[in-house]
């Protein structure tokens, strides 16, 4: 045999045999693709029935949620409206005649007044109290009050200071003070069906 022939068979040989390790591979490849789907095809049915079995509790969860965010959005609204009847009530404060203001003022220094001998602070943009004010009030009541040369942020009615004590009869803090106490049945008037 020669030399040609040799390399001949040789290469016959190693293309038979390379044909049958790619016949052996894909066969093999195959079987793992097979195998493989079974399994992709196995998870996807436990899956979709665990989220079968899984739907109603996790839709009656989302209903939850979805309720709860419902029921935050509905306080919060309500929470708003309560609001705004508190600074309406503020404002129909501030808003009163000059004749009802004082009036309104005096009776809350009458109740406020302790010794007769207080300072009194009232608010940077109040209008009605001063000091000729004042000065009928003390011949009036028979008191000594003396008018701060201080004015504090509230939007109506007084501080009464004496000494270290100072007794805040503020509009906001009234306010406040009312919705403390009357915002259950303020809240039940609004919103009652």
């Amino acid at each position: 045999m020669s030399l040609s022939d040799i390399k001949k068979k040789i290469e016959a040989d190693a293309n038979a045999e390379a044909g049958k390790i790619l016949d052996k591979a894909r066969e093999q490849a195959g079987e793992i693709t097979a195998e493989v789907k079974r399994e992709v095809e196995s998870m996807k049915d436990s899956y979709e029935s665990r989220f079968e079995s899984e739907k109603p509790e996790i839709m009656r969860r989302r209903e939850i949620v979805a309720k709860l965010d419902v029921k935050k959005l509905e306080l919060g609204a309500r929470q708003q409206l309560v609001d705004e009847v508190y600074k309406g009530s503020l404002e129909k404060l501030r808003a009163l005649s000059a004749a009802k203001y004082i009036s309104f003022v005096e009776s809350l220094l009458g109740k406020a007044v302790q010794t007769g001998d207080e300072e009194i602070v009232i608010g940077k943009g109040d209008k009605h109290l001063s000091e000729t004010w004042l000065k009928g009030y003390n011949e009036k009541h028979k008191t000594n009050l003396t008018m701060s040369g201080e004015k504090t942020p509230i939007t109506g009615g007084f501080v009464l200071k004496r000494d270290k004590i100072s007794e805040n009869a503020s509009f906001d803090m009234l306010v406040r003070w009312l919705r403390d106490d009357l915002e259950a049945d303020v809240v039940k008037r609004l919103f009652s069906e």
